[in-house]
């Protein structure tokens, strides 16, 4: 008799074999937000990102985790809508986008500057 094959515990197990980032982990962090509040934030081990507006807690933090190599504590998601603007009698919208405020272990840290000429 032949066993049957689990196919959600085969591709956890594949998941787990692969190392580094996924492309799917570039596609939930979209950029690093840096602001003077969320330069406050670092102090307390805490990152700030803007990130895909249909990603989930889990998802962001798999992303960060994998990307950044730390170990996430905590993830705290913010959806911020845009400002209506008026430029030169000429009304406008900002987009919205989703914010994610993520604490990592005390000790480690993530250099989000990297790349940055």
């Amino acid at each position: 008799m032949s066993k049957k094959i689990d196919k959600k515990a085969v591709a956890k197990k594949e998941a787990a074999v692969k190392k580094g980032p996924s492309l799917q982990s570039y596609g939930v962090i979209r950029s690093p937000l840096i602001t003077e509040k969320s330069t406050q934030g670092s102090e307390h081990n805490k990152v700030s990102f803007k990130v895909a507006k249909c990603a989930t807690k889990k998802e962001i933090k798999d992303a960060v985790e994998s990307l950044f190599g730390v170990e996430v504590r905590q993830v705290n998601t913010i959806n911020v809508m845009g400002k209506t603007k008026i430029f030169r009698g000429h009304r406008g919208q900002r987009s919205d986008y989703k914010k994610a405020i993520v604490r990592i272990k005390e000790g480690q840290n993530i250099d989000i500057m990297t790349g940055v000429k």
